[in-house]
C-alpha cells in the first residue's frame, strides 16, 4: 500500500459504535471499563473514504484504583492514602489507554504510534498510562513518546511461549487471533499434542472456564488475554497540566 495514503488521514472524536467496526481485530475480548475519551483515524480521501472510512481507532479509560507498575513508575505517588482518596487522587490524575486498533490493511504504516502521539495531550490529564503485551512486538507507545516499565514474567507464561514456538508462533504473532486460530487448529502428532498440553496445563489455573473451553477462537482470545496478565507498562507526564490534589 502507498505510504501517501497517509496524507490523507485524520484524527476526530469517536463514537463506541466506530470501536465495535473494529474491535473483532483486538485481541482482547474482556470488556471496556467506563470511558474517557475516545478518538477515531479517518480516511478523508475522496474516493476510499466511502469504503472504509474508519482506519483506527484509541479508546481512553478511567483508571483501575491499584496498578503495581503505576506505583513503580511514580516512585509511589498514589501510595500511602486510604482506599477512597487514593481512588479520587488517580482519577483525577490519570487516564488509561485501553484499547488501540488498526485495520489490517492499514498496519505497517506507523499509524498506531500516530494515533497515540496526537490524542495523548487531548485529555489534558497530568498522567497517560498504558499497559499491553503488544508493547513487547510493537513498542508504539514508546515510540510515541511513553515511558516502558516491564514487569517480570510468570514462569507460567514463558513455558507457553516456549511451547507455542514449537508449530511456529512467535512473540510478533501474539497479537494476531486468527493466525494463532489457524496455527493451533493445523498442528498434529507429537508437536500438536505438545502444545496443547501446555495451554491446557496454563489455562487450569483460571478456574473452570480455564479447564473446560473449547478448542477455537475463545480459547485463544482468553489465552492470549491471560498471556498479557502481566504486561508491559507505559506512562506519559502531560508537563503543561499540573497534578491536582
Amino acid at each position: 500500500m502507498d505510504c501517501t495514503i497517509t496524507k490523507h488521514l485524520k484524527i476526530v472524536p469517536a463514537k463506541l459504535a466506530d470501536y465495535k467496526c473494529l474491535a473483532h481485530f483486538h485481541y482482547r475480548s474482556s470488556k471496556l471499563g467506563p470511558i474517557a475519551a475516545m478518538y477515531k483515524l479517518i480516511d478523508t480521501h475522496p474516493r476510499r473514504a466511502a469504503i472504509e472510512p474508519i482506519i483506527g481507532v484509541i479508546i481512553y479509560s478511567m483508571p483501575p484504583g491499584q496498578v503495581q507498575m503505576r506505583n513503580v513508575a511514580t516512585s509511589g505517588l498514589f501510595t500511602g492514602l486510604k482506599r477512597m482518596p487514593a481512588m479520587t487522587l488517580v482519577n483525577k490524575n490519570v487516564r488509561t489507554i485501553s484499547r488501540v486498533v488498526i485495520e489490517p490493511r492499514y498496519r505497517c504504516l506507523g499509524l498506531a504510534h500516530r494515533l497515540v502521539a496526537e490524542t495523548l495531550a487531548l485529555l489534558e490529564m497530568p498522567y497517560i498510562e498504558a499497559m499491553a503485551v503488544m508493547g513487547k512486538v510493537n513498542p508504539f507507545f514508546e515510540k510515541a513518546g511513553m515511558l516502558k516499565f516491564a514487569a517480570p514474567e510468570h514462569t507460567a507464561s514463558v513455558k507457553l511461549r516456549q511451547a507455542l514456538s514449537v508449530i511456529d508462533i512467535e512473540a510478533k504473532d501474539l497479537v494476531d487471533v486468527e493466525l494463532i486460530e489457524r496455527k493451533l487448529a493445523g498442528a498434529s502428532g507429537a508437536a500438536g499434542d505438545f502444545v496443547e498440553k501446555h495451554i491446557a496445563d496454563f489455562l487450569s489455573a483460571y478456574g473452570r472456564r480455564g479447564r473446560t473451553i473449547p478448542a477455537g477462537r475463545e480459547r485463544v482470545e482468553m489465552m492470549l488475554e491471560k498471556l498479557g496478565s502481566r504486561p508491559v507498562y507505559y506512562l506519559w507526564r502531560n508537563p503543561n497540566v499540573k497534578f491536582g490534589i
